[in-house]
């Protein structure tokens, strides 16, 4: 498509007719691979004499197609740009970058950004010499923009990644310096130069961020950095030119944003911290003044000033020089502040919920003076409390005091507010101190539990807000934590939007702290209802927070209200997740409220385990999110979405057919981008197979069979995932053997071949124990069938080899290194004990026999099947390998060797090892083998050789020597002890199930 064509299209693609408008998108998306199309794009996007409109959609179309195809995130994708048009692109876009308005420079830096990630430095070599070449020439601005999107690639890396930044500040720095020296002497600067100084700065702190550069580590070179930024932060703001709405001010060139950060080298920080610091704070301090006397402070600059002299509180020289203006800073400053003032009074009663988002975003704390100054006198306290707690707890009782004495029409209620803030700010140090410990329940009696009654909305919400601060004190009189607990409640029906918040807030902590129930579980329906109405007006997921508790604290009680609160949650759910797609915003609030939405609806359903039916109620409420989150969709949630999968179908009665159309769901996902989240997928997928076996097995539109199948091998023969990665894989083989013994044998040789060929080049203990595992549970399902595959694959020694060697390899501590889990133990024992139970003819005597003395000599080559003696365990158990010379004396090896081991599944408090690495969520897993005692089974496998083969039977006992007769006698004594456990537990069991 030539250019006066694609201008045409372009054109048509802001058409308001739908049709029209999607055949120029048709047309962009048939040509957006041709060659020059590219290059046609970025000279439309330059084109001053093209209409404006068009000259954007081209660069968003630029953008958008740089962004998913310069780089190929899969690096054998055949690449879609040809290298002459990229090579023209990188050529060209430097220039115009400078050259466009704002507007598109926006696009064209995103994409210039994505271009430099993926090229820099091995395809675009000359990068850096064009940016040195425009710093001494008129292209400063564009070397500056440039070079920060340079910078800011290696902003967060390692510091083996973060070479390259080296050379970057060798080869510009001195340039910019120069540039720097020359726009702090201009002496009415314009509102460019703001923009020069403000790119400079940002290029500065992102070369530094994580690791200075070894050149900036020279004391005359940093100290000359350094005077230029104190001569910025000690110069005026200009005047001339500055917005009289703040609004316009937060945005205005002249106000920066500077981020100060300790470098992490100790001589360097010593020097930064003696030549520096201090003049910083100084600067800092005269910066504040000007809140003190009405002027205009950027919320944002306010705050990250306040977060330096936060971090100076701690640092005896820092402190020293804050310490003679501490007063006036806390009591004329910071304290201020802390109040209520007429942004906020604006902001309540022109836009309430707007008010409640912004107190309760996470992200404007970043931005506001108020948390900023609370965290500030959090940190006084805590760290110099001994010279100012005291003064500021007298400042606050103060007034207290004088807005006690006032008339109504003159009681200074934003103080009050601004005090109370204060008092639940300090909340952990108050309560942790005397005499202000003892006295909590009267201060919350005289000052806070009153204002319930204000009639000012924004002192009754702070009053709510710190009752819950303290809701967890010792009350001395369970009538005033009864009082506060009702104030709250009622709050739930305040005429003030930000009072209900923060009195549903309030109430999680009064809910956690009582002691009695019945104070509340009268008016148990009457607070879910007011929850639910402040649910649909607002999106927070501190709401979902307080319903959560309440479902947790009450338990099973909440049964007759599970199905309306899952319902008001999805509903809520669904308005969240529409907020938060129209916002598209990574830290938008109604996400965060998605989620927490989610975790509700998983905490009612542990609630109601136990009860049945109500999972089929529920069912219809949660399908539609369980059906679109389990997509890309939902990649946000979806860890929270399979939770909710994986109750569904453990606690339903029956899985149902619409909750089995989930599984094609989830084995997409985890084909296409989901591996990270295969051990939670493990648990739904678990519950498919053991709940609904029948289903699994006969079902073949879709085969659930096969397409565990295609997922299972894929993973297993996939060589770019890690072990780690695919621990769940042999998990569901054995979910499968396990659940389906007897019906699945032509499934066996196809997993033995994938697990057999990924232990092969298995690095970690911990998978390789898995995939042995596969081999167990293979015997134990099917002892013949296994060998004979075994046998045909020229593996058996191999394999019994590295079990054995896997089983009695054991830590310099003298723990047990692998099978430390009961599960892993019993799996090995029901798997080497079927053994036992073939006919002699079929029983692996030479290949266990030839595991037995490779053991002895510790034969690391294993014919491939490799071992890692993590924390060079110690593998030999000489006791076990006794030469044998003929079958009797094989067959004696074979049955200590079993015994032995049989012995060591007994459970003991020495059996866990001293760390956690074993453990996984799939632990509390429920499995067939559950209900198999090893034991048990162990002595009536041994009994079912005697009867079918008396005299082999014979032969073995007559051999074993004395150690290992009375070893298998203490295993048979506790395999009665054990069977008579089991019908005490079954009898009980159903008596207790009767009694109802």
């Amino acid at each position: 498509m030539d250019l006066p064509s694609l201008v045409v299209v372009l054109q048509a693609a802001l058409n308001p007719n739908p049709a029209e408008r999607k055949a120029a998108e048709q047309s962009l998306n048939q040509f957006q691979y041709t060659p020059q199309h590219l290059v046609r794009l970025l000279q439309i996007i330059v084109d001053n004499n093209c209409d404006m409109a068009v000259r954007q959609v081209a660069s968003i179309h630029f953008k958008n197609f740089i962004a998913k195809n310069w780089a190929p995130l899969d690096p054998n994708e055949q690449q879609k740009i040809l290298q002459s048009d990229k090579d023209m692109v990188r050529d060209h876009i430097l220039v115009f970058v400078t050259q466009v308005p704002p507007l598109l420079r926006v696009q064209l830096g995103e994409c210039l950004k994505t271009i430099i990630h993926a090229d820099y430095p091995e395809q675009w070599p000359r990068l850096l010499d064009w940016v040195k070449h425009n710093l001494q020439d008129q292209q400063v601005y564009g070397a500056l923009f440039v070079l920060r999107i340079l910078a800011r690639k290696y902003e967060f890396k390692s510091e083996e990644e973060r070479t390259p930044v080296h050379r970057i500040v060798e080869e510009t720095f001195p340039h910019i310096l120069n540039i720097f020296n020359r726009l702090v002497q201009i002496d009415k600067p314009a509102l460019e130069v703001a923009d020069l100084i403000k790119l400079i700065c940002k290029i500065f702190w992102s070369s530094i961020y994580l690791e200075i550069p070894k050149q900036l580590l020279d004391p005359n070179l940093f100290n000359a950095w350094m005077m230029l930024f104190l001569n910025v932060l000690e110069r005026p703001v200009p005047l001339e030119g500055q917005p009289v709405d703040p609004e316009l001010r937060k945005s205005w060139g002249w106000f920066g944003d500077l981020k100060l950060r300790n470098p992490e080298n100790r001589a360097f920080a010593q020097m930064f911290q003696k030549n520096y610091a201090g003049k910083i704070l100084e600067c800092h301090l005269n910066l504040l003044g000007v809140i003190r006397v009405g002027g205009y402070l950027p919320d944002r600059v306010t705050n990250l000033i306040l977060q330096y002299l936060s971090s100076s509180i701690s640092k005896n020289s820092m402190y020293a020089l804050l310490q003679p203006q501490i007063d006036v800073l806390l009591f004329e400053i910071v304290f201020p502040l802390m109040c209520f003032n007429d942004n906020d009074q604006k902001l309540w009663e022109e836009d309430p919920h707007e008010y409640v988002r912004k107190g309760y975003d996470i992200i404007e704390d970043l931005y506001s003076p108020r948390t900023a100054s609370m965290d500030f006198v959090s940190e006084l306290v805590r760290k110099r409390g001994k010279e100012n707690l005291q003064k500021f707890i007298q400042f606050i009782v103060e007034i207290f005091k004088r807005y006690d004495e006032a008339p109504v029409e003159y009681k200074p209620y934003r103080q009050k507010d601004g005090a109370l803030l204060a008092v639940g700010a300090l909340c952990d140090k108050l309560k942790q101190t005397e005499p202000y410990k003892s006295e909590l329940e009267h201060m919350l009696m005289q000052h806070v539990f009153p204002e319930f009654r204000s009639p000012v909305g924004h002192l009754r919400a702070k009053a709510a807000w710190v009752a819950g601060q303290y809701a967890h004190i010792n009350f001395s009189n369970q009538n005033n934590f009864r009082q506060a607990l009702h104030s709250v409640v009622s709050g739930l029906r305040d005429p003030e939007l930000p009072v209900r918040v923060d009195s549903v807030f309030a109430l999680r902590s009064f809910v956690e702290a009582c002691r009695d129930l019945n104070e509340i579980r009268p008016i148990l329906p009457q607070l879910l209802d007011e929850i639910f109405k402040l649910m649909n007006e607002v999106e927070n997921e501190d709401l979902v927070f307080t319903l959560e508790t309440i479902v947790d604290k009450f338990g099973e009680e909440m049964a007759p209200f599970a199905l309306g609160l899952c319902q008001n949650l999805a509903a809520a759910f669904w308005r969240c997740m529409n907020t938060s797609e129209a916002d598209d915003e990574a830290d938008d609030p109604g996400a965060l409220a998605a989620v927490g939405c989610l975790r509700a609806i998983s905490t009612i359903l542990e609630s109601v385990s136990r009860l049945p039916q109500l999972f089929v109620q529920i069912e219809p409420t949660l399908l539609p999110i369980m059906r679109r989150m389990l997509t890309t969709d939902g990649q946000e949630v979806f860890e929270e979405v399979l939770e909710i999968v994986s109750y569904m179908t453990f606690f339903s009665p029956t899985i149902s057919l619409e909750m089995w159309s989930l599984w094609p769901l989830m084995i997409e996902a985890l084909a296409d981008w989901a591996i990270d989240f295969f051990p939670n997928i493990l648990v739904p997928l678990d519950n498919y197979i053991s709940r609904g076996t029948a289903h699994f097995l006969t079902c073949k539109e879709p085969d659930y069979q096969q397409s565990l199948w295609n997922m299972i091998s894929s993973v297993m023969a996939d060589k770019n995932l890690e072990d780690n990665d695919i621990e769940p894989a042999p998990k569901l083989i054995e979910v499968v053997f396990q659940n389906c013994r007897a019906q699945v044998d032509h499934w066996v040789e196809p997993y033995l071949r994938i697990t057999l060929d990924r232990l092969r080049r298995t690095e970690k203990s911990r998978l390789k124990c898995l995939l042995v595992q596969v081999i167990a549970n293979s015997v134990y399902y099917n002892a013949e069938l296994t060998l004979s595959i075994l046998n045909k694959l020229c593996v058996t020694t191999e394999v019994f080899n590295l079990w054995f060697h896997l089983l009695q390899q054991v830590k310099k501590s003298g723990l047990r290194a692998n099978f430390k889990r009961e599960h892993d133990k019993k799996v090995c024992c029901l798997g080497l004990t079927s053994l036992l139970a073939l006919p002699g003819e079929q029983f692996p005597g030479e290949a266990l026999e030839q595991a037995a003395n490779e053991e002895e000599v510790e034969d690391d080559d294993m014919d491939g099947f490799q071992t890692d003696d993590e924390d060079d365990a110690n593998a030999s158990d000489k006791e076990m390998g006794v030469d044998a010379e003929d079958e009797d004396e094989a067959d004696n090896i074979r049955l200590q060797k079993l015994a032995a081991q049989a012995k060591a599944f007994r459970p003991t408090d020495d059996d866990d090892d001293d760390s956690d690495d074993d453990f996984s969520d799939d632990e509390e897993l429920q499995s067939p083998i559950d209900e198999v005692d090893p034991f048990v089974f162990f002595v009536d496998t041994v009994k079912a050789l005697q009867a079918s083969d008396p005299i082999r039977f014979q032969n073995l006992t007559q051999t074993l020597d004395f150690h290992f007769q009375a070893l298998a006698n203490s295993v048979a004594q506790h395999a009665e002890q054990r069977r008579a456990e089991i019908e005490k537990e079954k009898m009980e069991k159903a008596s207790a199930t009767a009694a109802p």
